[in-house]
């Protein structure tokens, strides 16, 4: 397995901002949905439709048995967490609003960072990022905490919360999964494809069983929420997204997260008219502060020490 990466440079900072944008929006767009499409059959759905269309993306580019020819087991391993982070994320938005599942799916990069320390010798943690990682929990405990010591969220909320958290670390491991096999080399299709047949495979028969599954009224803003949801994020931008994994270091990309949950917050307030805690605010700000903390060290490093070449 290949370890040649590069670090980040304007490319990558401008496609980030691009994706941040839209995944920030993401969680707007279930909750809007939600009272049309229930949340879990939304992720059923989205994932179904992706793996479809990422299907006949290969077929047009000859890509022919992507999954029976590819690392199998590590492409079962990646199905099942991205299934597990998207049964997260919905039941919590059952909960929770999407300011907050913003903030607490984009801890990945916190969870990422820790495990990729222990499996890539390259993306070891220093002392600095360990502080970072120290702040982003510090942030984690008081969003959680603060509230509900004041009696400002209720147990529902911090249920969902928890959820959000779930996710992240869900995400997280299927980063590190990822970067650790041989899925890194893989193409970006076949990395995608792994994720979303096992999204639509393990959701759609929990939706069902949960009675998830319905009912479904299918008014524009479900049919925009789920175009925006298959077509745009799973579709578009998680190709974008594993093909920079394949370009550029794993630490360096995560630094530009921070920006998912800026962009989260601001659709939940301006769309949703959602409210923000004020210790859901600090603990927010906190996190944010430590994601940075944690990725910018590791981007800082990187770029000094790359060379063109090195591996």
């Amino acid at each position: 397995m290949s370890s040649q990466r590069k670090p980040a440079d304007g490319f990558a900072l401008a496609t980030m901002v691009v994706l941040c944008a839209i995944w920030g929006f993401q969680q707007v767009a279930v909750k809007m949905a939600a009272p049309y499409v229930p949340n879990l059959m939304q992720m059923a759905l989205r994932s179904g439709v992706a793996a479809l269309l990422v299907a006949l993306l290969c077929w047009v580019r000859g890509e022919r048995g992507l999954l029976r020819r590819g690392p199998w087991r590590a492409g079962m391993l990646v199905g099942v967490l991205f299934s597990l982070e998207f049964l997260f994320v919905a039941e919590g938005l059952r909960h929770t609003n999407a300011s907050h599942m913003g903030v607490f799916l984009y801890t990945a990069p916190v969870f990422s960072a820790l495990g990729l320390h222990g499996f890539v010798p390259s993306e070891r943690l220093k002392r600095t990022q360990w502080l970072g990682i120290g702040v982003a929990f510090a942030g984690i405990a008081l969003a959680f905490g603060g509230g509900w010591l004041r009696g400002g969220l209720s147990p529902g909320v911090l249920r969902g919360d928890a959820m959000g958290l779930l996710a992240g670390l869900s995400w997280g491991a299927t980063t590190v999964v990822i970067r650790v096999s041989s899925l890194s080399d893989a193409p970006p299709t076949q990395t995608l494809l792994y994720q979303l047949v096992g999204g639509a495979a393990l959701l759609l028969p929990v939706a069902f069983f949960t009675g998830q599954a319905g009912p479904i009224t299918m008014v524009p803003v479900a049919w925009a929420s789920l175009f925006f949801q298959c077509v745009i994020v799973c579709f578009a931008t998680y190709l974008v997204w594993f093909w920079l994994l394949r370009n550029y270091l794993a630490s360096n990309l995560s630094v530009f997260s921070f920006m998912t949950p800026l962009f989260g917050i601001s659709a939940g307030i301006l769309v949703l008219n959602e409210q923000a805690d004020i210790s859901f605010a600090l603990g927010a700000v906190l996190v944010l502060t430590g994601i940075l903390i944690v990725s910018g060290a590791g981007l800082l490093r990187s770029a000094s020490a790359w060379k063109p070449g090195a591996t």
